[in-house]
């Protein structure tokens, strides 16, 4: 009976190899299941000596097999790995390498998300007599075994919002939290609260936890993986992706470019060769810390020896991160050196924080991933451009350091006394000003000066030229065409064909009927809502670069530059509205769709360090945007938790942050530092989500309404504030700087 089950256990192995392989046939796992079939057939008519001997044999073929088919496996075949129902899930992980745990939040089918779950865990540490108990909270993806309930690790809005409502509570009880990232994506949904919205609050909230955070990558699929994954410390099993977007997904985009109608294994292959998506690119790039090394062809529940070197692992790296911020004595950190060669607990570090040590944590976080990805952009900069761009940036923060942190609190000194000085001569003088205007009514003499009281019991207006300073500087292509065009409310509401000079000129590419917004390019704005000649572009030497060399994409990326004249589809300047200066950033839907990269980030990362240092508020103008760019893989992926983090330390510093949406705005901008952001405005004609309809439809099987993403959908849940026309963009902007900014339009 023993001998029957062990065959079956080695038919079961040979079965998840063919499914690892995919579509190609070995002749070695071939002939090794062909002679477990034989074996079994004959069993009955062996003795016992000779069947376990032969049993044996064929599990040490096929162990030899199994180890040298993991040497060639190719990236996809990590994907049908992580994928596969034997793959090690949560539950596994936290039954073999925590000592204790309870689940909360809701269990299986009756949780809020089955595919979040939730753990308050303990990890036992003894080094001689002594034992240290170590409570942790556990979040993660959980798949599970074949459980359909947990919709394969793909989360939805609230099961996000669940991990961020329990890794806040870790934080309030200084308590570590190990996150485990084990999803394909999130599940596309829009309704209340969004998808991208909810992980926008994720990233933003995770950049201000002061606890260690440990992320462990199985499956690090879009930017559903970034709503648990923003950590001190990342690891990754050898055998797991990380990447922007499935391999399937890139392929699926990238057929017609290939002129397919629909994407063929072998380009699925190729995008998640090219894509860099495994362990080891990932760390080569330096987005991940270490390299967990799984048994061949992956963890599954059995491997035991692999659940004792993960519980090693990950207290090492909370270790680690601890100490990265809390003084060591020389004797435990030699000790700490040896442990690392021996692997083992031998050195106990508690994981408490003090309030200066949390605060030191998150100023690290912060360092840790603005050094990511500098090598994934080209700066086209010359010596002398970084010179003074290097020079600015020290003037700006010696300037900041004078007028902000010392000038300002003697000035608010200054301003009491003057203020008290000045109550002093008024009541002193009061009384000879009520004498002086009862004489001038006594001889009719007007007291304002000839009847301007006007400008005493009014709003102030301004300036007639200032009203005007913008516009005019640019003429859209379309309002040169002769001819007319139809608006598609038409046939419903009546309108009137308009001829295109004055559709796209002086209406703005606004029906004058019914409202419905044409599409406009971003230099009509530029020219319409900033004042005209205040416009002054900086860093647009950094220019949009292949640093995954994606077949044929360089190609795409020059012509994408030679038909827009930008480096990259991000335009930073500062400018003024009606004489507020500012500082903007900018998505060119027209330059790859407004995709962002290495490149973008970075942009966008030095515009609000330039505004922080300035004290300008920063606006966000997302003229569309498709997305993060898939042939940069990780590269772009990454930007979302940078950027988000240079957002939050631009916004807790008392920057004044505001976002305007245009056309279609999809995907990680939106899932990170657009979405995080507390004032959020459309115009009348965007369209808001995480996922475009034929992405939704591809992973959920769903024909959306056609209105699911429009402005109005994503007012009603809240992702914005309020929807605009796009004619009174200058004058909703100048108005909101002013009451939300308030005079100062940079603190609060």
């Amino acid at each position: 009976m023993d001998i029957e089950k062990s065959l079956e256990a080695l038919s079961q192995r040979v079965a998840y190899a063919r499914d690892i392989l995919g579509n190609r046939v070995n002749d070695r796992l071939e002939s090794v299941s062909q002679d477990i079939a034989k074996l079994a057939g004959v069993i009955d008519g062996l003795d016992m000596d000779t069947a376990l001997d032969r049993t044996a044999e064929l599990s040490r073929r096929l162990g030899v097999l199994e180890a040298d088919l993991d040497k060639l496996l190719t990236p996809m075949d990590r994907v049908r790995i992580v994928r596969h129902p034997q793959r090690v899930c949560l539950k596994d992980i936290l039954e073999n390498v925590y000592d204790n745990y309870t689940e909360i939040g809701g269990r299986d089918e009756v949780s809020i998300d089955p595919g979040m779950l939730i753990a308050r865990a303990y990890i036992t540490r003894r080094v001689g007599k002594r034992t240290i108990h170590h409570p942790v909270m556990v979040v993660g993806q959980e798949k599970g075994h074949g459980q359909e309930f947990r919709n394969g690790g793909s989360i939805k809005p609230w099961g996000n919002a669940k991990a961020l409502k329990y890794m806040k509570v870790a934080a309030r009880e200084n308590i570590p939290i190990h996150a485990y990232v084990s999803t394909p994506g999130p599940y596309p949904t829009e309704d209340s609260p969004g998808a991208a919205q909810q992980i926008a609050e994720n990233i933003y909230e995770m950049a201000g936890l002061d606890v260690p955070v440990v992320a462990i990558f199985s499956e690090g699929g879009s930017g559903g993986a970034e709503a648990i994954a923003l950590a001190d410390k990342r690891l990754m099993f050898s055998h797991g992706y990380y990447s922007v977007i499935s391999p399937e997904g890139a392929a699926a985009i990238e057929c017609k470019f290939h002129g397919l109608t629909r994407p063929t294994p072998e380009l699925i292959e190729l995008c998640a060769k090219h894509q860099q998506i495994t362990a080891q690119d990932n760390l080569r790039n330096g987005y991940i810390d270490a390299v967990l090394q799984e048994p061949p062809l992956g963890a599954r529940p059995e491997h035991f020896d692999f659940f004792r070197m993960l519980r090693s692992e990950v207290i090492r790296a909370t270790d680690e991160a601890v100490m990265s911020v809390r003084g060591v004595n020389i004797l435990r950190r030699l000790a700490m050196r040896g442990a690392k060669q021996t692997v083992g607990e031998d050195v106990i570090v508690r994981w408490e924080l003090d309030a200066k040590d949390r605060e030191q944590l998150v100023w690290r976080r912060f360092q840790k991933y603005r050094r990511m990805s500098r090598q994934a952009y080209i700066d086209k900069r010359g010596i002398l451009e970084r010179l003074a761009a290097k020079h600015m940036e020290f003037f700006f923060s010696i300037y900041s350091t004078l007028r902000y942190e010392i000038f300002k609190h003697y000035q608010k000194k200054i301003a009491r006394v003057a203020t008290d000085v000045t109550d002093e001569i008024r009541v002193v003088t009061s009384k000879m000003d009520r004498i002086t205007c009862q004489t001038m009514e006594a001889l009719g003499i007007p007291q304002w000066g000839g009847g301007d009281e006007r400008s005493l019991t009014c709003l102030s207006e301004p300036e007639e030229e200032r009203r005007k300073s913008g516009g005019q500087g640019y003429r859209s292509p379309k309002a040169m065409e002769d001819r007319e065009y139809t608006c598609p409310h038409a046939p419903e509401r009546g309108c009137l064909d308009i001829w295109a000079r004055d559709l796209f000129g002086e209406f703005g590419g606004v029906c004058p009927n019914c409202g419905y917004h044409f599409p406009m390019e971003y230099q009509w704005y530029m020219a319409n809502v900033f004042d005209r000649g205040s416009v002054r572009e900086f860093n647009q030497s950094i220019a949009a670069g292949n640093p995954t060399n994606f077949p044929k994409f360089e190609e795409r990326l020059r012509q994408a530059k030679q038909k827009t004249h930008l480096q990259s589809s991000c335009i930073t300047f500062n400018a003024s509205i009606l004489g507020i200066r500012l500082t903007c950033g900018m998505l060119v839907a027209n330059f790859r769709g407004g995709s962002v990269g290495a490149a973008e980030g970075e942009k966008l990362i030095r515009a609000l360090d330039l505004a922080r240092k300035r004290h300008h508020p920063f606006l966000a103008y997302v003229h569309g945007t498709a997305g993060m760019r898939i042939q940069e893989g990780v590269n772009a992926l990454i930007q979302m938790p940078r950027v988000t983090m240079s957002v939050r330390r631009y916004i807790d510093e008392g920057g004044l942050y505001i976002v305007l949406y245009d056309t279609n705005s999809y995907a990680g901008p939106i899932a990170s530092f657009f979405g995080c952001s507390p004032y959020q405005y459309a115009v009348r004609s965007s369209r808001i989500g995480f996922a475009g309809p034929g992405v939704i439809r591809e992973t959920t099987g769903i024909d959306i309404p056609p209105d699911y993403h429009s402005a109005y959908k994503a007012l009603s849940r809240g992702h914005i504030q309020d929807i605009w026309d796009r004619r009174d963009v200058r004058a909703n902007l100048h108005q909101a700087f002013l009451t939300m900014g308030g005079r100062n339009l940079y603190y609060r």
